[in-house]
C-alpha cells in the first residue's frame, strides 16, 4: 500500500511545476503589506478591519489600535509578538497576562478548543497550534496530592479557600495531554490549560517551581498559518503533494546519518501519511501513534530480515483489506440489499391490503352503533336534516375517508321498509353517477345508512340559486350524467331499479360537479322483463310523481315513470325554478312552467318576463325539448332513458317539438293549467300516496 501511494505521489510530482503553488495566490497580488504595532510588512494570511474580503483570512484579522497587534482567537484578545513567514507560524501572548503582568497568573480555559471533555471547549479549524510543543495543565483539588511530584503547586491561587490548585507541565503534545486530562487525581477537576512556546523555542518540561512555568507563560506559544486551499480537487492534491514533498526533504535533511534503505522506507512512510492527512484535512501528528509503532516495528529487525519483514507488512495489510470486505462489507451489503428487497415487498403488501381495505368498503358494510358514534365524533357535524332523519359527516381514521350517514327517526313514518329498500338496492351498484352506499346500521330501532361524501351537495342549492351558477355546457353535462345513472339502474344491473324519487334534491354533487342519484328509500327491484309494475303503495314527491302513479287511467307504472321525474328534473335545471310556483297567482301564465316553455318553443311571441325562443340559448332550448318528451302524459309517449341519453348527446336541430302535455293543454282543463287538484297538492303537499289499481282518481294526499 505505501508503494502505491508513492507511486502516485511520483506521477503527481511531475504534474506539479514549483513549490509556488503551496500558498494560494489569488487575490494577494493585489493586497499590499502592512504594518501594524510593531510588526512590519506584514501580509497574508492577517488583514486588518476594513479590507477588502479578498485580502487575507477573516480568522487572521489583526486590530493595529494602541500601537499593539492583536488577534481574537475563541473568546480571548492575544497579542502577535512576531510572525515567521518562512515556519508559516506566529507567535501570540494572552493579553489577559501580557497587560496585567502578575506573578501569578491562571491562564484562560479555552485554550484547546478542540479536546473533547473540556468544559467551555469550542473548536476553530483554521487556527491550530504549532507541533510538537509542551503543555501546561491547571487542576484545583478538593485534597492535596502528595503522592506524585509532578503536580506542582500554585500556593499564589489558593487564597484562603480549602482547595489546592495544581500544574502539570510535562505534556509535549496533543496525544500526550489526553491521558493526563483523563487519569488526573479522584480528587481533581480540569481548571484551565496553555501551550508553551513552539518549534522556533523549544522549552523543556521537567520543571521544578511555578516560576519557571510563569515565565514560559509570558514567552506567548506558536500557531499556524492556515492550511492551503484550492477550490478544486486537483488543486488540492498538488498543495497536499507538495505539503509532502517538503516533508520528505526536511526528513531526508534531519537523516544524514541514516542513508540506508530501510531509513528511506521510513522517511516515505511518513509522506505517505502527511499525504493522507493532507487530503483528508487531518494533521499529520493524528497519525503519529501509528507510524511510531510501524518505525518500531521495522526497526527491531535488522537489515537482512528488513525487506522480508516490509513483504509481510504489506501482505498482512492486503489480508486484513480482504478480510473486511469479504466478513465485514459484503455481509454489509448483502444486508443492505435484502433490507431494500424487503421494504420494496413490504411496500406492495400495503399498497395490495390498502386495497383490500378500500375494496371492503365497496360493498356495504354493516357497522355496530358504537361505530357510528365514532366515525361521527358523537354527531358532531350536521349536514341536513331528511324528511326521514338526519345527515351527519364522518371520517374513517384508515385513509382519511369521508362519509355522510343519514341516522333514520325511529319514531318516523319509516317502518323498515325505506331502509331494507335502499340497503338491496343501492349495495349492489357500482357506477360514477349513483351514489355508493359503504355500509349501515341497524340495532333495534336505530338504524342508518353510511354513504360516501358529497361535498358539493345536492343540485336544487345551485339551480334554485338567484344566479345561474352553471354555464349551460355544464347544465347539459349533468343531465347526461344524471341520465347515464339512472340508464344503468333500469338496464346495468341483474334486477331493474326503479328509483320513484328523482328530483333536485336527491342529485348530489362531488368535488367535480359530478353528478350522483341518491336517496333509494323510495326504489323497488324487478325483473327486467317486466313491462310493469303492480303496487298498492308506491310513493312520491309531488311535482315529479308521473301520472299513472296518481291513476291508472295514463298508463301503468314502469321505468317511464322515472323518466316523467327525469324530464320535471330537467325543466327545472333549465329554467332554473320549481315547476310549480307556490307564490304564484293561480291565473298567471307562469305558475307551471312546463306550460310556459311549451307556449314559448311553439310560438315567436315576446314576454317581459324572458326573452323568447329566439333568444333561448341552443342548450337551454335542448334541455327544454327533452324534458317536455319526457314529461308525456301517457307513459308509452316517453322516451326510454337509453332514448334521452341519445337526445342530449345529439344536436338541438334534431329534436322535434313534442305533442302538448295534457296538463298543458288550455282547452282541457284550464288556461293551461293542471287540474285544481294536483295544484292545490303542489302548493301544499310534498308527498303523495297512491292509490288502488281500480281507481282512476286521486285518493290520499298525504302531507311530509
Amino acid at each position: 500500500m505505501p508503494a502505491a501511494v508513492f507511486t502516485i505521489l511520483c506521477v503527481l510530482a511531475l504534474m506539479v511545476s514549483d513549490a509556488d503553488h503551496v500558498v494560494p495566490v489569488q487575490g494577494r497580488r493585489e493586497c499590499h503589506p502592512f504594518s501594524c504595532g510593531h510588526l512590519q510588512d506584514v501580509s497574508y494570511p492577517f488583514r486588518r478591519r476594513g479590507d477588502p474580503a479578498r485580502c487575507g483570512v477573516r480568522s487572521y484579522e489583526l486590530d493595529c489600535s494602541d500601537s499593539k497587534a492583536t488577534i481574537r482567537i475563541n473568546t480571548g484578545t492575544y497579542h502577535v509578538t512576531s510572525i515567521n513567514y518562512t515556519t508559516s507560524v506566529f507567535w501570540v501572548v494572552d493579553a489577559s497576562l501580557k497587560d496585567t503582568n502578575s506573578s501569578c497568573p491562571l491562564p484562560r480555559s479555552d485554550y484547546v478548543p478542540y479536546i473533547q471533555g473540556i468544559p467551555g471547549s469550542r473548536h476553530s479549524w483554521e487556527l491550530v497550534l504549532d507541533d510538537f510543543i509542551p503543555w501546561a495543565c491547571f487542576f484545583n483539588c478538593s485534597q492535596a496530592v502528595t503522592n506524585s511530584s509532578i503536580y506542582l503547586p500554585v500556593d499564589c491561587l489558593m487564597g484562603n479557600t480549602s482547595w489546592f490548585v495544581y500544574v502539570r507541565a510535562d505534556a509535549l503534545d496533543i496525544f500526550s495531554y489526553c491521558p493526563i486530562i483523563e487519569s488526573i487525581e479522584p480528587s481533581c477537576g480540569y481548571l484551565a490549560m496553555i501551550p508553551l512556546g513552539g518549534r522556533d523555542n523549544m522549552v523543556g518540561v521537567g520543571y521544578t517551581n511555578y516560576e519557571d512555568v510563569v515565565k514560559h507563560m509570558m514567552g506567548g506559544f506558536a500557531v499556524k498559518f492556515p492550511e492551503p486551499g484550492d477550490p478544486n480537487w486537483f488543486g488540492l492534491f498538488k498543495e497536499c503533494l507538495n505539503k509532502s514533498i517538503i516533508s520528505l526533504s526536511a526528513d531526508f535533511d534531519g537523516s544524514l546519518a541514516r542513508v540506508g534503505i530501510k531509513d528511506r522506507i521510513l522517511d516515505i512512510l511518513s509522506m505517505d501519511f502527511t499525504f493522507l492527512g493532507c487530503t483528508l484535512g487531518v494533521e499529520r501528528n493524528d497519525f503519529l501513534d501509528i507510524r511510531l509503532s510501524i518505525k518500531n516495528m521495522i526497526r527491531y529487525y535488522d537489515e537482512p530480515h528488513f525487506y522480508l519483514v516490509f513483504i509481510v507488512s504489506t501482505l498482512w495489510l492486503v489480508k486484513w483489506i480482504v478480510v473486511l470486505c469479504r466478513f465485514v462489507f459484503a455481509p454489509l451489503v448483502v444486508i443492505i440489499f435484502l433490507a431494500l428487497k424487503y421494504w420494496k415487498t413490504r411496500i406492495t403488501i400495503d399498497a395490495v391490503e390498502n386495497f383490500l381495505r378500500m375494496q371492503d368498503m365497496l360493498g356495504p358494510k354493516r357497522y355496530a352503533y358504537t361505530d357510528i358514534i365514532a366515525i361521527t365524533s358523537h354527531f358532531r357535524d350536521k349536514l341536513g336534516q331528511g324528511g326521514y332523519g338526519s345527515v351527519y359527516k364522518g371520517v374513517f381514521l384508515p385513509g382519511d375517508v369521508h362519509v355522510a350517514i343519514k341516522m333514520l327517526d325511529g319514531n318516523s313514518n319509516c317502518n323498515g321498509e325505506d331502509f331494507i329498500s335502499e340497503v338491496a338496492t343501492i349495495g349492489r351498484i357500482h357506477h360514477i353517477n349513483v351514489v355508493r352506499l359503504v355500509g349501515f346500521c341497524s340495532e333495534e330501532m336505530r338504524r342508518a345508512l353510511v354513504y360516501e361524501y358529497m361535498p358539493r351537495g345536492p343540485l336544487n342549492k345551485y339551480i334554485f340559486s338567484s344566479e345561474r351558477s352553471f354555464s349551460w355546457d355544464k347544465l347539459n353535462e349533468i343531465a347526461l350524467g344524471i341520465a347515464r345513472g339512472i340508464n344503468y339502474l333500469h338496464q346495468g344491473c341483474e334486477m331493474q331499479i326503479l328509483h320513484f324519487d328523482i328530483k333536485p334534491d336527491n342529485i348530489l354533487l362531488d368535488d367535480n360537479f359530478v353528478p350522483k342519484v341518491a336517496d333509494f328509500g323510495l326504489a323497488k327491484l324487478y325483473p327486467r322483463e317486466k313491462s310493469f309494475v303492480s303496487d298498492r303503495a308506491l310513493r312520491g314527491t309531488v311535482g315529479y310523481m308521473a301520472p299513472e302513479m296518481v291513476s291508472r287511467s295514463f298508463g301503468v307504472i314502469s321505468d317511464k315513470s322515472d323518466v316523467y321525474s327525469f324530464g320535471m328534473l330537467l325543466l327545472e335545471m333549465a329554467g332554473g325554478r320549481r315547476n310549480a310556483d307556490p307564490n304564484a297567482n293561480s291565473n298567471a301564465s307562469r305558475a307551471y312552467y312546463p306550460a310556459w316553455v311549451y307556449d314559448q318553443l311553439i310560438a315567436d311571441q315576446q314576454v317581459d318576463e324572458i326573452s323568447n325562443v329566439a333568444d333561448m340559448h341552443e342548450l337551454e332550448r335542448k334541455l327544454c325539448l327533452v324534458g317536455l318528451w319526457c314529461i308525456q302524459m301517457k307513459s308509452h309517449d316517453r322516451p326510454t332513458m337509453s332514448e334521452a341519453i341519445e337526445m342530449l348527446e345529439g344536436g338541438v336541430d334534431a329534436l322535434q317539438v313534442p305533442p302538448r302535455p295534457f296538463f298543458c293543454d288550455g282547452d282541457g282543463i284550464g288556461n293551461g293549467m293542471p287540474p285544481p287538484q294536483v295544484m292545490d297538492s303542489y302548493f301544499h303537499s310534498s308527498e303523495l300516496t297512491a292509490i288502488s289499481e281500480e281507481d282512476d282518481g286521486i285518493s290520499e294526499l298525504a302531507s311530509s
